[in-house]
């Protein structure tokens, strides 16, 4: 291809869709800018690789979390705003089972204060030495729990809440699902009080450090760790969803819950199987956050949701696979943006992307594809 049809090609572009050609002229700006950034060392290459790293960690958790949203967005035909609060109790959950097993058979404190998970300052994780190589059947125990009481939780609220207005508008469910949401962050902080507390053990963490060009790059065990259990349980989502007559189920429900009923598929057993694997990967999702990020309050989901929302409808809500795409386009905006932006904008900047994406693709990464 001669200069001549590059050119001609690009004028095209420009004449047929002058905002993707503005966006691609804005990225190419931005890489160019990065190079010369980490060329003039204006920006160390070991501070750029700790912000990918960051990023990365963030974006399994929104693609994890999403994975859930997602499905009950493609499913049930509604954005559920409780997915946020069932984030902050699998994570409490989890954090009581951890609490329990690492501090039950010692003297650091009773076990109505561990039940609390330090409830009023009582006990702190540091105190009982929590982490992954530290503590790990209390880590383990804690995975567990937090998926067993998501699951729980949400078919109890599916049951009770969900199933009998089922058939109303998706907005009536939307309007229910904040309701729960509230209902929940505020029985959280009644129980177990507002405060933010630490949860793990910072100094029990084992790291290695790496040499990265001009400098080290530490990896802990927590960050391993969050990224081993999120790779596996995608994997076993995706294998779930293409060999199994539950996934196939799924994804013809998805596509067409009338004609899935008419051709014999359980909706309601395709239905209650939706909140069990949304609702598990939530729960873990959530508790292996705190787990990483070492800090729990009574408002951490609700504060996620937003970017887990972002990171469904980049993807293209209703896709699994767009959710941790879109969650890893999401996480790694947030960290890397910090090059060009204060660090008080990298929230928006993700948003921004979002933004941008679907001005040139409506519906998004995966173009709203159905569960699988």
């Amino acid at each position: 291809m001669g200069v001549n049809d590059t050119y001609s090609r690009g004028r095209e572009l420009l004449i047929a869709d002058p905002v993707r050609a503005a966006l691609v002229l804005a990225l190419v700006v931005l890489l160019l800018d990065l190079v010369r950034q980490l060329v003039f060392g204006q920006v160390p290459v070991s501070q750029f690789v700790v912000l990918l790293k960051d990023g990365l960690m963030r974006g399994l958790f929104f693609g994890l979390a999403g994975i859930g949203l997602s499905m009950t967005y493609s499913i049930l035909n509604f954005a559920n705003f409780a997915h946020g609060d069932f984030i902050t109790s699998g994570a409490f959950s989890g954090m009581i089972v951890t609490y329990i097993i690492a501090g039950g058979f010692g003297a650091e404190a009773d076990i109505g204060s561990l039940a609390l998970v330090g409830a009023g300052g009582s006990v702190f994780g540091a105190q009982l030495g929590i982490g992954v190589a530290s503590t790990p059947l209390a880590v383990l125990g804690g995975v567990i729990a937090a998926a067993l009481f998501t699951i729980l939780l949400s078919l109890f609220i599916d049951r009770t809440v969900f199933e009998p207005i089922r058939d109303r508008s998706g907005i009536t469910l939307l309007i229910t699902s904040i309701g729960v949401a509230f209902v929940l962050r505020y029985l959280i902080a009644f129980i177990f009080d507002p405060s933010r507390r630490g949860v793990t053990d910072s100094n029990a963490v084992p790291s290695t450090d790496i040499l990265v060009y001009d400098g080290f790059v530490s990896v802990d065990l927590h960050e391993v760790s969050l990224l081993v259990v999120s790779v596996l349980l995608m994997l076993g989502l995706h294998l779930l969803l293409q060999r199994t007559k539950l996934g196939k189920a799924m994804r013809a429900m998805s596509d067409n819950e009338d004609l899935a009923r008419i051709t014999g598929i359980p909706t309601e057993r395709v239905i209650r199987y939706t909140w069990i694997i949304g609702a598990g990967l939530t729960g873990v999702a959530g508790y292996m956050f705190v787990i990483w990020n070492g800090t729990l309050h009574w408002f951490q989901g609700w504060i996620l949701l937003l970017p887990i929302f972002a990171a469904v409808i980049l993807g293209g809500i209703g896709s699994v696979y767009g959710a941790i795409v879109g969650g890893l386009v999401i996480g790694l905006t947030m960290s890397v943006s910090i090059v060009w932006v204060p660090t008080g904008l990298a929230r928006a900047s993700a948003f921004l992307v979002m933004i941008l994406m679907l001005l040139v693709r409506p519906s998004g990464i995966f173009s709203g594809g159905s569960t699988a």
